[in-house]
């Protein structure tokens, strides 16, 4: 046979239907591998021949950065305008547009681009872990380290990292519904299936991308990357993400600008035309008018206000996986949170065992709890590999260390799941028979051992009031019972209870200050007990507006628990579904609500979230679902995140209403003029010039100081609101402007020259000038200082505005020189202006249509494409995904002749 045939034959060319129709022995032959899974040197080669597991990559791209930045309409617009100057012959609107484009250009890319960057550093710093056997050996590498014919373990809550053939499953449920849309959850069974079967209903294979809802398996991958189904999806969306209400609002800012554009230029151009005004003259003015009336630099404010943003939380380590992740950050007013890790420090200790059972010692009761997991006896000591927290910390334990592994042989095991919260091994010491053992949430477990004596009772309630996780424990015979069934989950026994302590953080009340100092209101979702999530509130200072249960929340209607939802503070004993249920409904009651979370039981309600945030030491399930992910899970750290967010989205709002209003007034006054006068009131590179000028000017706008009240509640685009204020404000420069022409024209007799040279000026100081009475609804300077910056750059750029009529390139740019006496009409018609545009603010903000409409806002919705995007976010690898590549094999000894054959 031939090389190219070998090929052909290799193990990363063997479909995952093929493979599910075969035996598992048969694949792992197929694959060269074994039941000890592929040595470590096997593993590199292949990772070198193949690449990352990875659909996509996180390195920074500067092309892509680079044509980003084209995709706003105002730098379309841009574009067109410089095209049609150019070949209209007029090189000098070329250039100057030409200059706003390098400007906008150059700061977006450069800004957006240091974001990504800061952005790759960490996100090399989130890891995504998978349990491999390399060699005979368990141990963790990062998902993007496997390869085909690795050999994993995966328990509950696990995203399948990889294409992968069963080769061990127990009690095995994935959810599909990412590959196949079927909400119901898939059973699996290593059993082959017959050839040809529908992806759908590949039982013996799980999939890339699907998750655990419940059970565990061990098995052998087949296809990683771009080979793996989930993986040819993702590739198909490219890069693309889906935009954010944030994107959104911008995108209908810009188009409103472009109507308003489109008419004033098209009203201009017809009227100078019936003037029987040159054509050429007309078409440059009108074109002149319509990139003047539009905030050029806003893409370049943007993404210098995001980058800057990125940067701030990148120092305190916040992964945002997008940079428009913040202005939905700061757009949060309810955060629904686990207590763990954020009211408690998140290290759960085991504290002690309280045998009921006569029969029953401390050291018993701690084995039993020990035999009801999941892990591996003989592994569990050496690492908490796949374990969940309360596992560990009873593995971590000083009694733990006088288990005797070899004493025991498990027969069957039910893992846990969030509907049954238990676990149930069927287990047999040497020489005994067999015996179940069941440890879980004590509620569950107590109701399958009959009715509850009053000491027990009590003695539980004593834990609780204290503040302690509780597990219980459980037991009875099992002779004759060879395999396990929730059927056979009755007639036990209670041995006793477990002990775990989480205590809450020194610094939590502060935190919680901060959030409440912001106007989010904190709500606690926990799938612990009522009452230790609320001795931990109350450690913590935490005011509590009610408890609702999971049997409460079950027994409301959604309008009810919608009600009720928006008072209470705590959810107790509530599964992953009556989570998402609660943030489903807090959003439809007008919230803007984030969710933070780092368990398996989180992730459906992080996917329902505004924003979902999770940590880095949380389950993969989890940081998949998250937007934001922090590297230090704090309630403080997530309060600079929403201040940060706050502050971009003020300072992008002051430019935009600073931009739309003085331009719209220029623009306004400009096309009048244009009407009356004899002559253009400014020729269309001065006014291109202006603009520029101007615009350049407020690039300080995004390190601005934002007022404390800003910050207190989440502000959101409101486009009826920017028009608005745009036709109050904008007249009211234009008033100034016509005053400023009648003083040109009767009391110093201007020629075009002086005209244009005079209302260059004026309008550069009145535009520039207004931003320290828009940037605040306080009285300015005395009650909000500006930042050191935008009074620098802002000045500046007047004091150049003042110069340029007067210097040697007065000629050039259309300026004849003016006398001394218009300065001094300047000053006093500034300081008017400025005093009126305070008043008309005060009279502006005090009526009642500026404030928010009350009552509930239309629900956001995720489209499907968001999902898949979040999912791909763990399939990542700091290196460019190459193309697929075929790998040629090393067979095992006993498949070499049939691939030669």
């Amino acid at each position: 046979m031939t090389d190219l045939n070998v090929r052909q034959r290799s193990p990363l060319q063997l479909p995952i239907s093929d493979a599910a129709a075969l035996a598992a022995q048969q694949v792992l032959e197929q694959l060269g591998s074994s039941p000890a899974g592929l040595s470590g040197d096997e593993a590199a080669r292949r990772l070198a021949e193949l690449g990352p597991n990875a659909v996509r990559t996180h390195r920074a791209n500067g092309w892509a950065v680079l044509g980003r930045q084209f995709a706003s309409p105002i730098l379309i617009l841009l574009l067109i305008t410089a095209g049609l100057s150019l070949f209209l012959g007029d090189a000098t609107n070329s250039i100057v547009i030409g200059v706003i484009l390098l400007v906008s250009v150059g700061l977006g890319f450069t800004n957006e681009f240091r974001a990504e960057r800061a952005s790759e550093a960490l996100h090399d710093r989130v890891t995504h872990r998978a349990v491999v056997l390399r060699g005979g050996t368990t141990r963790e590498v990062d998902v993007t380290a496997l390869v085909p014919g690795d050999v994993v373990h995966l328990s509950l809550g696990a995203i399948i990292p990889a294409d992968i053939r069963l080769l061990t499953a127990s009690g095995l449920l994935c959810d599909e519904s990412i590959l196949t849309g079927e909400s119901l959850p898939a059973a699996k069974d290593p059993a082959p299936v017959p050839a040809g079967a529908a992806l759908a209903d590949l039982a013996s294979c799980v999939f890339m991308g699907t998750v655990i809802q419940s059970g565990s398996c061990t098995g052998v991958v087949v296809a990683t990357g771009g080979r793996a189904e989930f993986g040819r999806i993702a590739l198909g969306l490219g890069e693309r993400q889906p935009q954010t209400e944030f994107q959104l609002g911008l995108k209908r800012f810009s188009f409103l600008l472009l109507q308003v554009a489109i008419v004033l230029t098209t009203l201009i151009f017809i009227a100078n035309l019936l003037l029987q005004r040159p054509l050429i003259e007309s078409l440059l003015f009108s074109l002149a008018i319509a990139v003047g009336i539009t905030p050029q630099l806003l893409p370049a404010v943007v993404s210098t206000s995001l980058a800057t943003g990125t940067r701030q939380l990148a120092r305190r380590k916040v992964l945002v996986k997008r940079l428009v992740c913040i202005e939905d950050l700061g757009d949060m007013d309810i955060l629904v949170t686990d207590k763990t890790g954020t009211l408690t420090e998140g290290r759960i200790s085991f504290t002690g065992a309280l045998p009921v059972a006569p029969e029953t010692s401390d050291g018993g009761l701690l084995t039993l709890g020990l035999l009801a997991t999941e892990a591996d006896y003989a592994e569990a000591k050496l690492s908490s590999a796949g374990q969940n927290p309360l596992d560990a910390a009873l593995w971590d334990s000083p009694g733990a260390a006088a288990f005797d592994a070899a004493r025991f042989e498990r027969l069957d095991l039910i893992g846990f799941d969030h509907q049954r919260r238990r676990t149930t091994v069927l287990v047999r010491e040497a020489g005994g028979r067999p015996r179940l053992v069941t440890k879980g949430a004590p509620e569950d477990v107590l109701a399958l051992c009959g009715p509850t004596p009053p000491a027990v009772q009590a003695m539980l309630d004593e834990q609780f009031d204290a503040g302690s996780r509780v597990v219980a424990v459980a037991a009875r015979d099992a002779a004759g019972l060879v395999q396990l069934t929730p059927a056979d989950e009755r007639g036990l026994s209670l041995a006793g209870f477990l002990v775990f302590l989480d205590k809450p953080k020194a610094n939590a009340r502060e935190s919680l200050d901060r959030l409440e100092a912001l106007g989010i209101s904190v709500k606690i979702a926990t799938g612990d007990n009522a009452k230790v999530a609320e001795k931990v509130c109350d450690d913590v200072g935490v005011i509590s507006g009610g408890t609702l249960t999971g049997a409460e929340v079950d027994a409301l209607s959604d309008a009810a628990l919608a009600a009720s939802a928006r008072t209470a503070t705590i959810f107790a004993r509530v599964s992953p579904e009556q989570k998402a249920r609660i943030i489903t409904l807090l959003r439809q009651s007008g919230g803007s609500v984030g969710f933070m979370g780092d368990g398996v039981n989180d992730a459906l309600a992080l996917h329902k979230a505004d924003i979902g945030i999770s940590v880095d030491s949380a389950t993969d399930v989890a940081k998949d679902a998250a937007d934001v992910v922090l590297l230090d899970k704090d309630l403080g750290v997530l309060a600079e995140g929403v201040m940060e967010g706050r502050r971009i989205f003020a300072n992008t709002i002051k430019y935009v209403l600073m931009g739309t209003s003085s331009n719209f007034g220029n623009m306004f006054s400009a096309a009048t003029a244009s009407v009356v006068l004899s002559f253009l009131p400014m020729l269309p590179g001065q006014i291109l010039l202006n603009n520029l000028l101007y615009d350049a000017g407020q690039l300080a706008i995004p390190g601005d100081r934002v007022d404390r009240e800003q910050l207190r509640a989440p502000s959101h685009w409101n486009i009826a609101f920017i028009r608005r204020f745009m036709f109050l404000f904008g007249p009211i420069s234009s008033l100034f402007d016509f005053a400023t022409f009648a003083l040109m024209l009767f009391a110093f007799d201007a020629v075009p020259g002086e005209f244009r040279a005079g209302w260059f000026i004026e309008s550069i100081a009145t535009q520039t000038l207004i931003i320290f009475a828009i940037r605040t609804r306080r009285v300015p300077f005395l009650r909000s200082r500006p930042s050191a910056g935008l009074v620098a750059a802002s000045l500046g750029v007047v004091a150049l505005g003042v110069y340029l009529p007067l210097s040697p390139l007065q000629g050039l740019l259309g300026f004849d020189p003016l006398p001394v006496p218009f300065f001094l009409a300047l000053l006093g018609m500034i300081a008017v202006y400025l005093v009126l545009v305070e008043i008309a603010k005060r009279w502006f903000f005090s009526r009642a249509a500026q404030t928010l409409p009350a009552g509930p806002v239309a629900v956001r919705r995720r489209p499907d494409t968001h999902h898949l995007s979040r999912r791909a976010f763990r399939f990542s690898a700091p290196v460019r995904v190459r193309p697929r590549r075929r790998l040629r094999v090393r067979p095992r000894r006993r498949q070499r002749a049939t691939i030669q054959a």
